[in-house]
């Protein structure tokens, strides 16, 4: 019996992999996050709050990829909640310095340790050193993107 011909195989591609498994992990965060009364936005911001020590309107916009007047929207939702505080800079009155309260520092814990059941429901299939090695190669194909919020890539917190 002849044998069938090698044909050419592509190498495999993971961005529809990486896609299909951001969006089930984007909606398993919305629904953890909801019952807290965050969308991933509010985390997002108030993890870069958390990881930079506080930070200006202006800076916050740039770091989060936002327009000005859509962070103030953002803002006014997390102060509502009293999870953030604006005040005026003691060194340029015109600016505002965010910072991140004490409320909102455990409403962030909490919101990070149900995060992290997510990702242990969408990625039970791989052990501890697996998924450690996914998140190095991630990490290491994120150097050549712009720079991303300072929490978006830095280790979980331990719940």
């Amino acid at each position: 019996m002849a044998s069938l011909p090698v044909v050419k195989q592509p190498p495999p591609r993971v961005g529809a992999l990486l896609d299909h498994l951001s969006r089930r992990i984007r909606l398993r965060s919305e629904s953890v996050l909801a019952p807290l009364g965050l969308r991933p936005r509010h985390l997002l911001a108030l993890t870069v709050l958390r990881d930079l020590g506080g930070s200006s309107q202006q800076a916050l916009a740039r770091t989060l990829e936002m327009d000005g007047t859509n962070v103030v929207g953002l803002l006014n939702d997390l102060e509502a909640d009293h999870l953030v505080e604006r005040r005026r800079s003691p060194e340029d009155r015109r600016r505002h310095v965010v910072e991140l309260t004490d409320a909102g520092a455990q409403w962030l814990a909490k919101a990070e340790c149900a995060l992290a059941s997510v990702e242990d429901e969408v990625f039970a299939e791989l052990d501890h050193d697996q998924r450690a090695t996914l998140y190095s190669l991630l990490r290491q194909a994120m150097r050549d993107c712009p720079p991303s919020p300072a929490g978006c890539i830095a280790e979980p917190p331990s719940c």
